[in-house]
């Protein structure tokens, strides 16, 4: 249902609502300042870009989506893509990157793909969100421990071996600040839960740091005054050959986005009880997606711990996060100046932990005793997000956790011979249940456990090579097939024709639905023969009795039977 929740909760909004939605938006607008600033820096652009993204995609996620609580903004989940875009493109890649993107997500909602990204498995998720952690650890050690070093490595072998040879560097007061934050991030949820941990943690460094005119590095004297207003929209100027070079990590985003953004939307709907309008939330997505970048935005999507604190502070309705946004702007507008204070060494210190929130160490620890294909698909995500890149490490997943899938379900489906006295276990449901059905001399009873598909379909022709007496009439049982695709469809197509060269009658019996109209699409129903097609095995079994009969008298068996 392609319906914002924003018109459905109107209907009914009264005061108290709007009084719960005010608290929770300025609340959760508090708290995003930090993150968003943190964000940015840690993908390579400046702070305001942070804020500029948390403004504009805030707005519109809420005003859009198909989620009643859903927080929108920068995340974690496209550092590494965004740093590698900007390293690589410009600011100007990296706009147009993000507005691929959003089309491809809007796209994916109206095509109804809000469904369909559930699928992907959690191995492959986890993966990368803990490679993704260990990346924006690394990448946080030299503002961390203050190393006077130049422009840190993108790589993240040459990036520890270059923090390796600057240790010799390190700033005393950095590491200070660092512990300081760590310490009241980590400890500040026991005196207040309203208030956030990183803010405060924010205010005492930058304070002390002011005051004792301690010797770090700040927000100023890297990336100057951050600014006062929105900026103007503007357009990107890329060539074809990096347009081109931006469609894989573009699509990339996408995927993130839409990922986290459903995840988060699920998680609030086990809180507030409610449920979510996937391909809505998908859409919203991508028009803030679409729009952010023109003024100056990083790739967004819906945020988990924010949309979590708008939950437990009240807010309700998708008004509650567009307030989150107005408050963030009007920060900006008359505080954005002090932020320029604040010391590095602080900001790191708030995505380190960051970093661990995201890693789901317990969750990864976990999935390691799954297993083995799981820990495989987990381990390769893992190691090609850390190593080497955050897009391939997300197609490799996805096509190795899609390999190892379809060879699970070929080992699930067996092909069994079970000629002779059917006993009470191979039984459909009968009147005379509890008898025993007599299968004629020389009918050979074959029965599929399992899905007919590409994987698996080896499997028929070597149980029919397997047979040694060749029969006169096959009833090929299929109740417990739930699914059939073309190379079964072939296959059987094949068997049909074969046995008909050598005067061999093909049955089939209990059809399941999917199957039924895979054949009669494909025509395999008139090439077997419709009467030969029977809802349960003792009209097939009737039916074989039949053409044996018919055999005995003019030899018609193949003809009738396929």
């Amino acid at each position: 249902m392609l319906k914002p929740k924003l018109l459905t909760t109107l209907k009914n909004y009264d005061f108290s609502q709007f009084a719960g939605d005010l608290s929770a938006g300025i609340i959760v607008g508090i708290v995003a300042i930090p993150l968003a600033i943190a964000f940015a820096i840690a993908s390579g652009v400046s702070p305001e870009k942070g804020l500029f993204t948390a403004i504009v995609a805030g707005f519109l996620i809420s005003a859009l989506g198909g989620s009643r609580v859903q927080i929108g903004g920068p995340t974690g989940a496209f550092v590494v893509i965004v740093y590698g875009i900007v390293q690589k493109h410009g600011l100007d890649g990296l706009t147009v990157a993000t507005m691929m993107a959003g089309i491809l997500l809007i796209l994916m909602g109206l095509a109804g793909f809000g469904s369909m990204i559930k699928f992907i498995p959690y191995p492959v998720i986890a993966g990368f969100t803990s490679g993704i952690a260990v990346i924006i650890f690394s990448s946080q050690i030299k503002d961390l421990l203050g190393l006077a070093m130049g422009e840190v490595p993108a790589e993240f072998g040459e990036k520890w071996i270059a923090y390796f040879s600057h240790l010799d560097s390190v700033n005393v007061y950095a590491v200070g600040i660092s512990l300081v934050s760590l310490l009241i991030i980590v400890f500040w949820q026991r005196i207040s839960k309203k208030i956030p941990g990183s803010l405060v943690a924010l205010i005492v460094a930058t304070v002390a740091a002011a005051a004792l005119e301690l010797p770090v590095e700040t927000i100023g004297s890297r990336f100057g005054q951050i600014p006062s207003t929105l900026p103007m929209p503007r357009l990107p100027r890329v060539d074809f050959q990096t347009f081109k070079s931006l469609i894989q990590p573009s699509f990339t985003i996408a995927v993130l986005a839409g990922i986290e953004a459903l995840l988060s939307a699920v998680v609030a709907d086990g809180m507030i009880g409610g449920k979510h309008r996937s391909n809505m939330e998908l859409v919203a997505n991508g028009v803030a997606n679409l729009v952010a970048p023109l003024f100056g935005g990083i790739p967004a999507t819906g945020a988990i711990a924010r949309t979590a604190t708008n939950i437990k502070n009240g807010g309700r309705t998708p008004v509650a996060g567009m307030i989150h946004a107005l408050t963030l702007l009007c920060i900006m507008l008359f505080f954005g100046k002090w932020a320029s204070y604040i010391p590095l060494a602080s900001l790191a210190a708030v995505l380190v932990v960051v970093a661990y929130n995201m890693s789901e160490w317990r969750s990864f620890v976990a999935l390691l005793r799954g297993p083995r294909s799981d820990v495989l698909v987990l381990l390769l995500t893992f190691g090609l997000t850390v190593i080497l890149d955050l897009t391939v490490a997300i197609e490799l997943g996805m096509v190795m956790a899609a390999f190892l899938f379809m060879r699970r379900m070929a080992q699930v489906t067996q092909v069994n011979v079970i000629t002779g006295g059917m006993d009470d276990d191979h039984e459909e449901e009968r009147e005379d249940a509890g008898s025993k059905i007599h299968v004629p001399k020389g009918v050979e009873v074959y029965e599929i456990n399992g899905p007919l598909f590409f994987g698996a379909a080896h499997k028929f022709e070597e149980a029919l090579s397997q047979v040694e007496r060749r029969p006169r009439l096959m009833i090929i049982r299929m109740r417990y097939v739930p699914a059939v695709d073309s190379t079964g469809l072939r296959m059987l197509g094949q068997i049909v024709r074969k046995s008909r060269k050598q005067k061999i009658g093909v049955i089939l019996s209990g059809v399941q639905e999917q199957p039924m109209h895979a054949m009669e699409q494909a025509g395999l129903l008139d090439l077997i023969g419709r009467e030969n097609v029977c809802t349960h095995f003792d009209a097939a079994v009737q039916r074989a009795e039949e053409l044996l009969r018919l055999d005995g008298t003019n030899g018609e068996i193949n003809e009738k039977a396929g």
